[in-house]
């Protein structure tokens, strides 16, 4: 037997810790019994994400209050973002725009930072109220050790932002833990997500979707450029969705009919409270009605067999036509084609067999205006 090189050593090696690294993803998720477990088993359907994010405002209270809409509109799982403000900014780094726009607060981006932090026990908090009332708890990690604090907290899943995406240790990191994880690619070109796809299959190889999004806050709809999620579909072979920024439903909604098998929306309790976010998301009322509204695409979607729904047939009766007599056809008479229309209803012969009757002798008289059956002729 010839040696193996050097190169192809490596390859086996890699192949046998990806196997390896298959197999403990498969175990974590089996260990799960949630919808987020099920979906990403196999069970079809979106996924809906309620993005809580910052919207919460540093309150246990109205984080719990805002898992209890997310429960009460049909989505499947809250996410949070999970970070240390002083690890996060600079003290002289500035809000964008659209956060002193919005926050209602003066001060530097740190400072914003801060009074929407939560704290340890918050987050644990979360999580089990999260389990109580049966919706699953995600979180974005910004740094190591948040990723490690959700660790301990019980995330059932990591979410990565769209600026994190080309921060590969942070996802090598994440990937080791072996938990599910969902990657957004605002901002980034393809080779920046293949680079990110990579590191995470190379580190762990959990269980990954990617979402499709535009940063921008909120996104214009020209900018949306749906077939994208067609193309990391195709290019990574793993579920893809949409991280939806845009106002209003619209283009979550065409997301869903373009094939999304996540859809990731921010919502907040009332989008006049201060904080950055609160004007770009959903309120409740919105938020449900959007979910409402996406079952129904979803159920619209159906499964490309062209065929007529049990509902139609009785209208089929009724609009379709049949071979009818258009005059008296005394008996023995040999059909022609003069001697037929086709009218409402349905319930005969269809038009298409007309040439099966043409040519055909009555067997009894067959008074005008009839629907001719098989049994009327010789």
């Amino acid at each position: 037997m010839l040696a193996m090189s050097h190169i192809d050593l490596q390859k086996s090696t890699r192949m046998f810790m990806r196997a390896a690294q298959f197999l403990y993803s498969a175990k974590v998720l089996n260990n799960m019994t949630n919808a987020f477990a099920n979906w990403f088993n196999g069970q079809k359907g979106c996924i809906v994400i309620g993005e809580i994010g910052v919207n919460h405002n540093g309150s246990l209270d109205l984080a719990k209050k805002m898992i209890d809409v997310a429960v009460e509109s049909g989505a499947d799982a809250v996410k949070f973002q999970t970070f240390s403000a002083e690890k996060l900014a600079t003290r002289t780094a500035e809000k964008a725009e659209y956060q002193k726009k919005n926050d209602g607060e003066a001060g530097s981006q740190i400072e914003m930072l801060k009074r929407l932090e939560l704290s340890k026990s918050d987050l644990q908090e979360c999580q089990k109220y999260c389990k109580k009332v049966g919706m699953v708890f995600l979180s974005t990690p910004f740094d190591e050790e948040a990723a490690d604090l959700l660790e301990e907290v019980g995330v059932e899943g990591y979410k990565v932002s769209s600026g994190d995406l080309t921060n590969l240790p942070l996802l090598a990191h994440m990937a080791g833990k072996g938990k599910p994880m969902i990657i957004s690619t605002g901002m980034a070109n393809m080779a920046e997500t293949e680079e990110a796809v990579t590191t995470i299959r190379d580190n762990g190889n959990p269980p990954l979707a990617i979402l499709h999004c535009v940063s921008n806050y909120p996104a214009a709809p020209e900018e949306a450029n749906l077939r994208a999620m067609d193309t990391l579909s195709a290019a990574f072979n793993v579920p893809v969705g949409w991280s939806d920024h845009t106002l209003g439903d619209a283009i979550a909604l065409a997301s869903i009919a373009r094939g999304a098998k996540i859809l990731e929306k921010h919502y907040t309790l009332d989008a006049n409270m201060p904080g950055p976010d609160h004007k770009a998301s959903l309120e409740p009322a919105e938020f449900a009605e959007l979910i409402r509204k996406l079952r129904d695409v979803e159920a619209a979607l159906g499964d490309g067999v062209k065929r007529p729904q049990p509902s139609e047939f009785d209208t089929a009766k009724v609009a379709r036509r049949s071979i009818v007599s258009a005059c008296d056809i005394p008996a023995g008479t040999v059909i022609e084609d003069k001697h037929l229309i086709c009218k409402r209803p349905g319930t005969g012969l269809a038009p298409r067999l007309i040439p099966l009757v043409v040519g055909r002798k009555a067997k009894a008289d067959i008074a005008a205006d009839s629907v001719i059956g098989m049994d009327d002729l010789g």
